[in-house]
């Protein structure tokens, strides 16, 4: 059975509808032709993901999220931690909800791990088709 865990580091944000947002994030790995065993989101500040940032990718700034693969073959797991600060500035300066863009940003890890990346403009452009496919199919869970 897939676990998706939830993790609210520094009380940063307590993530509302669970189960949707967990099965819709299991549609997406089946979708993607993947299974899903075990994911853990945490939700932290910014200097934790910068703190991170640093010891893991020796990267010096701030990012809205950072992913922990640790998936084999077709099986994803992994962590993903996310910046709730970057998130939020994020929503201001693109003029969305701060629940869309941190749904953008739970579905972009997943992306990750299933196999995506973003590092050229036409990976970054395949992301976001991706990621707008299945924010679409969000909403359509969320007003269900």
């Amino acid at each position: 059975m897939p676990r998706i865990q939830y993790i609210d580091s520094y009380h940063t944000y307590k993530l509302n509808n669970k189960r949707k947002i967990s099965s819709w994030l299991h549609a997406v790995a089946v979708s993607e032709n993947k299974s899903l065993s075990n994911i853990q989101y945490t939700f932290c500040n910014d200097e934790e993901i910068l703190r991170l940032n640093k010891q893991y990718l020796h990267h010096d700034y701030y990012t809205d999220i950072i992913t922990f693969d640790y998936s084999q073959e077709d099986d994803l797991q992994g962590e993903v931690f996310i910046s709730i600060d970057t998130v939020a500035t994020n929503a201001a300066k693109l003029k969305v909800s701060f629940e869309e863009e941190l749904h953008r940003v739970m579905v972009h890890g997943l992306l990750h791990l299933v196999g995506y990346n973003d590092k050229t403009k036409k990976q970054q452009s395949v992301m976001r088709a991706k990621e707008d496919f299945y924010l679409n199919e969000l909403r359509k869970q969320l007003n269900s």
